[in-house]
């Protein structure tokens, strides 16, 4: 695998505020919305990291030919848990921001969680800005209002004349991009869990690794907010079965430990803490996993 793996560093300062890495594939149009809002929305030093798989729709060759863009390039896909690990050499920050391509983050989405993590004061937590998305899921952390769901329709105009009223009160249980987390703690845990390959389930794995270290701070900012256009990458993927690797690994369904621990959703108030769980959902979890031996 490595010897197909190839590094481009192009950024020219020794320091930034964020380090941003967004794995793509195969998906140049949205990329480049994506970098574009980046650096146009954001306020202060951003290190943007591209984890290229495959990259031959035209990627590659854009790439190449922006400055001050770094990038990874492998030659087949990887997906995330692999690319996001292999950035981590390049990293010129200490704090990592995690990113999907089809977003586009909106003015200030920086200026705002750097306030928060300047609030807190200490680098135990992980924060996720939120998502306004076009369709009504039924996710609570998600603001719904619909700019476009492809870049063919974006109303790119009337977002950013709009979005400032769509921020909304701050929300418990950061598991999703966009995350942030400092390096320190993405080092203490080992980074993505690589048996979630090519990523389903990767993102609570990671929330789980960093509360068995003792992490009990997990946000969302209501006030940092990007766009999603909706799983233009993991629509074409074959999935792994991260559900079931999730239960078999931590003895808990995502949904228990998201839900009930997390309580990913709800308003923030308090640190999240370890809770008692009913022995109700507990069994039913043993049952889960039993079934999906």
């Amino acid at each position: 695998m490595l010897e197909s793996i190839i590094k481009y560093q192009k950024s020219n300062k020794p320091f930034y505020l964020f380090s941003i890495l967004i794995p793509s594939w195969n998906n140049l149009a949205y990329l480049q919305l994506c970098i574009r809002s980046i650096l146009k929305n954001s306020q202060k030093p951003i290190q943007i990291i591209v984890i290229v798989n495959e990259g031959t729709d035209g990627t590659l060759d854009w790439l190449m030919q922006q400055d001050e863009i770094d990038f990874i390039h492998s030659k087949r896909n990887i997906g995330i848990c692999y690319g996001l690990n292999i950035a981590r050499s390049i990293i010129k920050s200490e704090w990592v921001v995690y990113v999907n391509d089809d977003m586009y983050l909106l003015p200030e989405w920086d200026l705002e969680l750097l306030k928060e993590i300047e609030r807190i004061g200490h680098k135990e937590f992980m924060l996720s800005s939120t998502m306004i998305e076009p369709l009504e899921t039924g996710n609570p952390c998600v603001v719904v209002k619909n700019y476009g769901q492809h870049i063919s329709d974006f109303k790119e105009n009337d977002l950013l004349k709009e979005y400032s009223g769509l921020k909304r009160n701050d929300w418990s249980g950061s598991t999703w991009p966009p995350l942030l987390m400092h390096l320190d703690l993405w080092d203490l845990v080992g980074g993505m869990s690589i048996e979630f390959s090519p990523g389903m389930y990767s993102d609570p794995d990671l929330s789980k690794k960093l509360f068995e270290a003792g992490v009990r701070l997990f946000k969302g900012k209501g006030s940092s907010l990007v766009y999603h256009f909706g799983s233009k990458s993991t629509k074409r993927i074959i999935k792994n079965k991260g559900k079931n690797t999730f239960l078999h690994k931590w003895g808990m369904s995502s949904n228990t430990f998201t839900q009930f621990i997390l309580k990913r959703g709800e308003e923030f108030n308090v640190k999240t803490d370890i809770q008692k769980l009913h022995p109700m959902i507990l069994w039913k979890d043993r049952i889960k996993k039993f079934l999906s031996s």
